[in-house]
């Protein structure tokens, strides 16, 4: 896990995965987190392991807006400090509260639960954030949600997202486009904070699910570290948004979670559809990183090319910077440039 960025906001999961007084336990970078919702609404993280005799604090319960530990009873709030011991007596002086696990930093927003994964002490100001959509109110949920988990490293799933040259061969199909409709396309990209941006456009005229949402939609896509990539079309004032983010759940395991949002109320009328075209669009991910695993298992030497690949080759570059800047302790220096790039799908 040591080229895995650290210290950043990572999606965790939806916020429907977790109702009052519930718990949800999630292993993210090897580590074993346990989210719970108390009483009043309110999510917290903290270690997944009791500090007593080990057992998982999942298999315990939320009493009292803390969590219960199932061998003896020990107390956590959400802070990660001990509040209550039972099996002490009143002659004993033990102060439970000096007895702490881990708790993690979270934030909830558009129906999601996000997880600060670092050091204690770090300025969690400093790093990307949770994006938001300047359109929506922060309690918004989504329309769809859809999560999946890859067989693969992040960088993988990364790139294989971002990847503008598979559309044509690995999302075939008669609502997107196929290899026959392929042609030469160019489209101005830039940098922004801890990321870079394909500049608003015109979607592809073989990008065939862009025809639902009607009018003459533009569209621009931001990626930001450490892996989240948001689609943003507008149509006259209305918007459709469409946030993935990637979270790495072990060395080889990595979280996708795809949400839709949009303001155009009629969307709702065919939203079996756009489901289902999420769904599609996901699995056909999926199955070739799934494949791509046979070959990687013999590390095999790997190439990127320009253009198509080009996006790839920031990303690596910006995780570069990142962890250089920290190491010289410096301002981040976005590596992107302003150019076009140019590939045919």
């Amino acid at each position: 896990m040591n080229d895995v960025l650290k210290n950043q906001w990572y999606l965790a999961l939806p916020s429907d995965k977790i109702k009052n007084n519930q718990m949800h336990a999630q292993e993210i970078m090897g580590e074993p987190i346990l989210f719970f919702r108390d009483s009043y609404g309110t999510v917290q993280a903290v270690k997944d392991i009791c500090p007593h005799r080990g057992i998982p604090l999942r298999f315990g319960r939320v009493v009292q807006d803390m969590v219960e530990c199932p061998y003896h009873g020990w107390k956590f709030d959400g802070a990660g400090v001990c509040r209550e011991i039972p099996s002490l007596t009143s002659t004993q002086k033990l102060d439970c509260t000096k007895i702490k696990i881990k708790s993690y930093p979270v934030k909830e927003r558009y129906g999601a639960i996000w997880i600060f994964v670092g050091d204690a002490n770090f300025d969690q100001t400093l790093v990307p954030q949770p994006p938001t959509f300047s359109d929506l109110p922060l309690d918004a949920k989504p329309e769809i949600c859809e999560v999946v988990e890859f067989p693969c490293h992040i960088d993988h799933a990364v790139i294989g997202l971002m990847d503008p040259a598979h559309g044509p061969y690995v999302h075939q199909s008669w609502f997107w486009r196929s290899s026959k409709t392929s042609y030469e396309k160019q489209k101005n990209f830039g940098p922004v904070e801890f990321g870079f941006r394909m500049k608003r456009h015109e979607p592809s005229k073989n990008s065939k699910a862009y025809k639902i949402l009607g009018g003459q939609p533009t569209t621009e896509i931001t990626f930001r570290l450490p892996g989240t990539r948001v689609e943003h079309v507008k149509i006259g004032e209305k918007s459709f948004y469409s946030l993935t983010a990637l979270m790495p759940l072990s060395e080889n395991r990595t979280q996708v979670v795809q949400m839709a949002f949009w303001t155009l109320s009629w969307l709702t009328l065919v939203k079996p559809f756009i489901k289902s075209f999420g769904h599609t669009f996901l699995g056909q991910d999926l199955d070739a990183v799934t494949k791509q695993q046979l070959g990687l298992k013999y590390d095999p030497s790997l190439m990127l090319i320009n253009d198509a690949d080009t996006q790839a080759k920031w990303y690596y570059s910006l995780k570069k910077e990142w962890a250089a800047h920290l190491e010289e302790k410096r301002e981040f220096k976005n590596p992107v440039p302003d150019t076009v790039l140019s590939w045919r799908s």
